[in-house]
């Protein structure tokens, strides 16, 4: 998914390729105990200490994504009603199993906003975004997904008046879709059109007000265009959904004293 997360809260602007899809990294615990002595890392050897902390990080986003998962699946439960009861495989006691993510899309989703809120740290937040970005930017046909890229091509060679033309055809065959309407706003903010690049934030927000680049995005804008109030609002509201995204909490802190103050 593309989105206005790369754009500084100073509002100048970043590199395009910045602006697009990351791919997923998976993460996954441990894979066994972690010896005493030191452990051997792609040919070179560290520290137990630095083995521990990989271990306990990886462990901790686990226990992340364990929490996230059973809250979804707990309110999908109350959505759907009682299950029927089916016999349990057995399974032996060392073998305890491990939380997989759910197979429906928005389920998966559910629970990866989630997990990006109880996120304790940035890094882990950042992990759960990167997990998160490609679900919420996917095209819905073959051909979005190739006029996309195309469009992502444009705009890296900053020809954006061919990518606009591709992003519209997106748009058109896919008005449903997150991924059209967020990468043209991305565009239109690049051309310095923030009229919009607004009205395709609030296609995207419409669709899915948790989109915290969009919120994001929004705020940046407002900003510049001299609407602090609202534009402390939205960054906020970016803040409740990714408590870890530092560009919001700069904002935030730039702009609080200012708009907060002003009745004081």
């Amino acid at each position: 998914m593309r989105g206005l997360a790369g754009h500084g809260v100073d509002g100048r602007i970043l590199a395009p390729d910045t602006w697009l899809m990351k791919p997923p990294r998976i993460l996954a615990p441990h894979p066994g105990r972690i010896p005493s002595k030191k452990l051997a890392l792609r040919g070179s050897r560290v520290t137990t200490r630095a083995a521990l902390v990989t271990h306990f990080k990886s462990r901790r986003m686990a226990l992340v994504l364990a929490v996230a998962l059973a809250a979804a699946s707990q309110a999908e439960a109350q959505t759907t009603g009682p299950v029927p009861s089916r016999p349990e495989a057995t399974a032996p006691a060392e073998t305890a199993p491990r939380p997989k993510p759910p197979r429906d899309k928005r389920t998966q989703i559910n629970a990866l906003f989630e997990a990006l809120r109880l996120a304790p740290d940035e890094a882990t937040a950042e992990a759960v975004g990167e997990r998160l970005e490609p679900l919420l930017g996917e095209t819905q046909s073959t051909a979005g997904e190739l006029l996309l890229a195309r469009a992502n091509a444009a705009a890296e060679a900053k020809q954006y008046d061919l990518a606009l033309a591709l992003l519209d055809q997106v748009v058109e065959i896919e008005p449903d879709s997150l991924a059209g309407f967020s990468r043209r706003a991305t565009v239109y903010y690049l051309q310095d059109d923030y009229a919009d690049a607004l009205l395709d934030i609030r296609e995207v927000l419409a669709r899915e007000p948790r989109h915290y680049t969009m919120l994001l995005g929004l705020a940046m804008i407002l900003r510049e265009i001299g609407d602090e109030p609202r534009a402390l609002e939205a960054a906020r509201k970016a803040l409740a959904v990714n408590p870890n995204l530092a560009p919001a909490k700069e904002l935030v802190s730039q702009l609080a004293t200012k708009v907060d103050g002003r009745g004081i």
